[in-house]
């Protein structure tokens, strides 16, 4: 099943995003979970980062919930908010 979530940052959130960076990469890179894709969420600008998504692929909410608990940017207390959705893929024009 797939899930999209979706993360806001804090306000002052960015020094301690970058803090984490390299730990949060390696923990993905760990596959915890199937990611899908992700990437940060950005400004208008494109460079002003904002938030984190992800679209993963995980048997239940629970493994989604327990991936992004055990998140270094989770753990540094980066996002503000976060919405975890269950996701119907339609169409995919990856190439």
């Amino acid at each position: 099943m797939l899930f999209v979530i979706s993360c806001t940052d804090r306000p002052d959130a960015l020094e301690r995003r970058m803090a984490v960076m390299e730990a949060h990469k390696a923990y993905v890179s760990a596959k915890p979970i199937k990611v899908q894709l992700s990437g940060p969420l950005t400004s208008d600008d494109g460079e002003t980062i904002v938030g984190s998504f992800f679209m993963v692929e995980a048997a239940n909410r629970a493994e989604v919930e327990t991936f992004q608990r055990n998140d270094p940017l989770f753990n540094a207390d980066v996002w503000s908010s976060t919405d975890v959705r269950a996701f119907a893929k339609r169409i995919d024009n990856r190439d």
